[in-house]
């Protein structure tokens, strides 16, 4: 397999981390916020179970996750934000989908249209691209810490749909409902995982070479900064050669 189609992954392979840790919390906060909407006890609400795992994985501080639930609740005034995906096109024909939290819609659709005119990209209908992707859990395990056979096993049991084995890093992807439960299972049995999400994963992706490739990841990630972006999908596939030419280009 050996190629890089999960924007995430690429992200930690290119060494590029969001500019700040300002930024990552600014993300964090928004999910908890609209998470809360659907009650602030975590124990009956998984997507804010998940976003409070994901603030304290952030070392975010107690009291501003204690906002974050308040404000999603009502309890504290604060902007409110509109969710919403936007679809797109980007170099080579690959489909890109992004899910936005916004306070004003027309001004974020504007700015991410404009960022896709200038990267090689342009937005697309509402429909054209999110038929490709389907929502699943994602968790990557570095091959180095776990035997194959002894993860299959403890993954396959705990609820996982499928492991795809890459060169360096087993990709386990599950139902979201089986998600929690799967990651669980790796936890309890000592596993670290380098990446544990609910996201949209492509059906079947587009072989990018050099040029397009480079394109493709100077557009991600300038979508990805963007602060109205939370999450961006694209199904691109890069081989490691290419990946290896763009990164030593660049």
């Amino acid at each position: 397999m050996g190629g890089h189609s999960h924007w995430a992954t690429v992200k930690r392979h290119k060494g590029a981390q969001d500019a700040k840790r300002g930024k990552i919390f600014t993300r964090i906060i928004r999910e908890v916020a609209i998470a809360a909407r659907s009650g602030a006890d975590p124990d009956g609400n998984p997507r804010l179970r998940l976003a409070i795992s994901k603030a304290k994985e952030a070392n975010m501080p107690g009291d501003t996750l204690k906002k974050a639930i308040q404000r999603g609740t009502g309890e504290l005034p604060g902007l409110v934000y509109e969710e919403f995906t936007l679809e797109a096109y980007g170099p080579g024909g690959t489909g890109i989908l992004m899910e936005i939290t916004s306070d004003n819609r027309n001004r974020t659709v504007a700015e991410l249209r404009n960022l896709l005119t200038k990267n090689h990209g342009n937005m697309a209908e509402a429909g054209a691209v999110s038929w490709q992707f389907h929502k699943k859990g994602l968790l990557t395990v570095e091959k180095h810490s776990v035997d194959e056979d002894t993860l299959l096993s403890l993954v396959l049991d705990a609820g996982a749909e499928d492991v795809k084995v890459g060169e360096k890093s087993f990709e386990i992807l599950t139902d979201p409902h089986y998600f929690e439960q799967v990651k669980k299972a790796i936890g309890d049995a000592k596993i670290h995982t380098t990446l544990a999400d609910v996201t949209f994963v492509p059906q079947n992706t587009i072989r990018l070479e050099e040029k397009s490739a480079e394109q493709m990841l100077k557009l991600m990630e300038v979508l990805d900064e963007h602060d109205d972006v939370q999450k961006v999908h694209a199904n691109f596939d890069i081989s490691d050669e290419v990946m290896e030419k763009v990164a030593a280009a660049g």
